[in-house]
């Protein structure tokens, strides 16, 4: 949000208080509270001039520190707030004649007592400034039109310094020079809006900043001051962490330990899964048809996902199959789980008006209400729906108890789609939530109770959604996919810049629609985007009003598809092991250049190239004739499946069949393939070859092995000594091992 035109005038609706200098502080056990005065103070008189901003600084952990910004402390706050996973930390706080200072671990806040020299500088283990919040940056603003009040900080930004994430973000990879408010919109991908806004981003600098709100934070991104990333929201207060891991990946790791880690899932959900497609015609001939095919063309299948009409039209959500399509719904998934797949159904939180549960959940009072008392519908997707109010226990309970019989009927996971677009206007929630901030919480709550329940029903471990909206925290519960792409080479590339973005917001697991949701790829383009979706965390075959299946676009998609899923399939033991990566440092999978390589400069704006694992670097192909351009790192890079050996610190420009693209394994690597691939789940220990590539004479390399109960099963480690090499293990097991490079 825009307060002021240049550097110098405000726009004119505006007033404001601005931290202007150091007035006085005092500790609280491990608080620091600094009173900042909104004017210069020159005499007594001064005191009473204007108003004053209340600063905190707490440690919710090492290496974090939370600011506090306040001008009125007696509103009430009816906001939800995001869950954090505080932990007691030591601090630091001294004082000298010039600063106060306050340490968390490896950062330090430092505060200017100069006269009218208000500053916060953010410092590193080196005393180096990280960023700093100086003039005009801690400000509370007044609307004098509407008298509304907002509440922002601004940070510096060092030259060069990029800026990523923010949620799952369509428009350029890196965030400068863009205003980006959170507000979740169901507005496809080609658009600034975005399924899933998250307010934390990470800088190149390595450090992160987390604003710890759940309404509509704006931040301007050297934007309306191109020296500085501001960040507003509406109130008399803002709550914002500094994080400071030094890497993407560390500070990654403190953001996920601060608002959730991830859980392991299980290992078969990482193999293709091929839905029904949205609106389009089908029963259980039809999705037999399609497994069968799949079985027929020896392409390996995971999971089976019945879209929204499962149910019959106008009944969404009831969880009632249609009869008229399914007569049989219990004997159709045990014939479907016989044939060694898992199944999955979609379904979303709002009840249209022909549905069994819409009458049930007015009378007992679960449906989102207006402030008069009356249940809050629309037309808008489904006729008369209503929206349940996650915010009543009971509400979610009653919800969770009518999905139930589907997942014991043998339903093993759940497509939690949509969630954003939820009312804000003259409602009245439950447990009296605010309904600005509840806009984006609400897909926590929605996503939250799905997981527990499938963790109820399948067990830890088993359960996973896949999940369409998401805000801060939402990591818990996953997978998430991109959303409404559309079926061309653009879409392509603009889904893979959102799930870089991703990954840069703490959000380890992600998927797409192969070959775009909106219209029917031509057959390039489905092929193209097979290698990319398969070559990604999670693997989806999925559209709109067509099927997915490849022989529907041409014999050389069936073998592009039964190529890359077999080659994933074979990839398992390592993905997995990145997976529990993942799970234990908030790593994601899919990771930009930036991420992997943060010492590379060239890497800081790469967004059509990504790092799959620490050690796989995958460039997908985005036009027609197989023409790449990317850029390998510095080393001695082996192509996965050529063999291919190619010195990096360059740019590459090649051109490539549909049987292959850029995959190239990263110097000194030792790569854990599996023997297997017919399926992503098999024991990885019992049924893996080593691959070494690029190692040199006095190289050791460790490797961990994953079972397929998501723990580590074994250690390897692979010694490259003038005699040869030399491999042991935790457990005692040989392991064969081939030299490649």
């Amino acid at each position: 949000m825009k307060f002021t035109r240049g550097l110098w005038m405000t726009r004119p609706n505006f007033e404001f208080t601005s931290a202007i200098e150091f007035a006085r502080c005092d500790r609280d056990g491990n608080t620091l509270h600094v009173l900042a005065s909104g004017v210069a103070v020159h005499g007594r008189g001064d005191l009473l001039a204007g108003g004053t901003l209340d600063v905190t600084f707490s440690a919710p952990m090492e290496n974090v520190i939370r600011v506090t910004v306040t001008h009125f402390a007696g509103t009430v706050d009816h906001a939800p707030h995001f869950e954090t996973f505080d932990q007691d930390t030591e601090v630091e706080i001294r004082e000298t004649e010039e600063y106060v200072f306050f340490r968390s671990g490896k950062l330090t806040a430092r505060i200017s007592k100069a006269k009218s020299g208000w500053q916060v500088a953010y410092l590193d283990e080196k005393d180096e400034v990280l960023t700093s919040s100086g003039y005009h940056a801690m400000q509370r603003m007044l609307d004098k039109n509407t008298g509304k009040s907002y509440t922002a900080d601004s940070l510096m930004l060092d030259v060069g310094e990029c800026i990523y994430g923010l949620g799952e973000r369509f428009t350029p990879f890196v965030r400068n020079g863009q205003l980006v408010d959170m507000w979740n919109a169901d507005g496809g991908t080609a658009s600034e809006l975005a399924y899933k806004n998250i307010p934390f981003y990470t800088s190149s600098r390595g450090y992160g900043i987390f604003v710890e709100d759940s309404g509509d934070v704006s931040f301007e991104v050297a934007s309306e001051k191109v020296e500085r990333v501001q960040f507003s929201t509406e109130g008399e207060h803002i709550t914002y962490d500094v994080l400071y891991g030094g890497t993407p990946k560390e500070t990654l790791d403190l953001y996920t330990a601060l608002s959730g880690r991830p859980p392991m899932l299980p290992a078969w959900s990482f193999g293709l899964w091929l839905s029904t497609s949205f609106t389009t015609s089908y029963d259980e001939e039809t999705a037999t048809s399609f497994i069968q095919g799949m079985a027929d063309r020896d392409i390996p299948l995971s999971v089976f996902h019945f879209d929204c009409y499962w149910m019959r039209g106008y009944n969404w959500c009831d969880f009632v199959w249609d009869p008229d399509t399914f007569p049989d719904p219990e004997g159709m998934l045990k014939r479907y789980h016989d044939r060694g797949l898992h199944m999955c159904c979609w379904i979303n939180p709002y009840i249209g008006q022909q549905s069994r549960l819409f009458r049930e959940g007015m009378q007992k009072g679960y449906l989102l209400k207006k402030k008069d008392g009356s249940v809050w519908q629309t037309d808008l997707w489904q006729a008369g729906m209503a929206v349940v109010d996650v915010t009543n226990p009971e509400a979610r309970q009653w919800y969770c108890d009518s999905l139930r019989p589907i997942l014991r009927m043998g339903i093993d996971c759940i497509k939690t789609d949509f969630g954003e677009r939820i009312p804000v206007k003259d409602i009245a929630y439950f447990d009296g939530s605010d309904a600005m901030r509840m806009h984006n919480y609400y897909t926590f709550l929605y996503n939250k109770m799905i997981f527990d329940l499938l963790k109820e029903e399948r067990g830890e471990g088993e359960a996973i959604l896949f999940a369409r909206s998401a805000t801060a925290g939402c990591q818990q519960f996953p997978v998430h996919w991109g959303g409404d792409n559309s079926a061309s080479y653009v879409s392509m590339a603009e889904t893979l810049r959102a799930g870089l973005s991703m990954g840069h917001s703490g959000f380890a697991f992600w998927s797409h629609d192969i070959s775009g949701f909106e219209s029917t790829a031509p057959a390039d383009v489905y092929k193209r985007w097979v290698q990319f979706g398969l070559l990604s965390s999670h693997s989806r075959l999925h559209g709109s009003s067509s099927y997915r299946v490849p022989w529907l676009f041409d014999e050389e998609s069936v073998d592009v598809v039964r190529y890359f899923s077999k080659l994933k399939n074979k990839l398992m033991p390592y993905l997995y092991e990145a997976a529990l990566q993942a799970h234990e440092h908030g790593t994601p999978m899919m990771r930009s250049m930036n991420m992997e390589f943060p010492w590379d400069p060239a890497c800081d704006t790469l967004d059509r190239q990504y790092m799959f694992g620490d050690s796989l670097l995958v460039a997908p192909v985005f036009r027609k004739d197989g023409c790449v351009s990317y850029y390998l790192p510095e080393g001695t890079w082996t192509h996965l499946l050529d063999g291919r050996v190619q010195e990096g610190g360059r740019w590459m420009k090649e051109t490539y069949d549909f049987m292959s693209l850029p995959l190239w394994v990263r110097p000194g690597t030792v790569l854990a393939l599996g023997n297997r691939d017919d399926r992503p789940d098999y024991d990885y220990p019992s049924c893996c070859t080593l691959h070494g590539y690029g190692l040199k004479t006095g190289d050791e390399v460790c490797v961990r092995l994953v079972g397929t109960d998501g723990r580590p099963a074994d250690r390897v480690l692979v010694k490259m000594t003038e005699n040869g090499v030399n491999v042991t293990s935790e457990s005692g097991k040989q392991y064969e091992i081939v030299l490649h490079g």
